[in-house]
């Protein structure tokens, strides 16, 4: 079989795509950090409701965890899968501790997202729309790349596994979709739990 054959060129086209998209998002998410140094008090394009908003956000300590602000993360941790993805498509092979290296900063990013999305669901009580962005490409990103993973002998050169993993990739799309239902539930559910406290609180 012929090593463009056997490129794995979807998953490729998806690494840019997805690093474009989340790039843009860490991008937008930092000018509007300078916006609110420089003004404070005013609100910001992304301000669309009490409970739809970058603001809360990005002047929380979760906004800043590793003690710098986190879309700086996004502007240089998005150029890996970039690179990547561009490097694939133009033919490049990559050793096993390469792909290893690659999954273990795209699961530090998942779990990243992960810990997010439940800090703002839990403790702040809004959700960022750029972020949201952030998370949207991040999901799918995880999922695609430990398939991928397991596909290429990364995890284990067993032939029956890769084989098994290969049939795999065509249901990231579902896993991405069920995912983002899990969040939107738990949004929901949280949104009433808030709205409740609010009630007793004025009533």
């Amino acid at each position: 079989m012929s090593e463009q054959r056997t490129r794995p060129v979807v998953y490729a086209v998806w690494l840019i795509i997805a690093s474009v998209i989340g790039w843009y998002a860490a991008f937008q998410l930092t000018v509007e950090k300078f916006a609110l140094l420089e003004n404070p008090q005013e609100a910001l394009g992304c301000d669309l409701s009490p409970f739809i908003q970058c603001s809360t956000n990005l002047q929380s300590w979760q906004g800043s965890v590793f003690g710098f602000p986190n879309p700086i993360i996004g502007l240089t941790g998005w150029m890996a899968p970039l690179v990547v993805g561009v490097a694939i498509l133009a033919g490049a092979r990559f050793p096993r501790w390469f792909w290893a290296a690659f999954g273990v900063g795209i699961t530090f990013a998942f779990g990243l997202v992960c810990w997010l999305i439940a800090q703002s669901l839990y403790d702040l009580f809004v959700l960022c729309p750029w972020c949201m962005v952030t998370w949207a490409v991040t999901i799918p990103t995880f999922f695609a790349t430990m398939v991928h993973l397991a596909r290429n002998g990364t995890f284990t050169g067993n032939a029956k596994v890769r084989a098994a993993a290969e049939k795999l990739m065509p249901w990231v799309p579902l896993a991405t979709v069920l995912a983002y239902a899990l969040v939107i539930f738990l949004a929901q559910l949280q949104g009433l739990d808030f709205l409740g406290e609010m009630a007793k609180i004025l009533f």
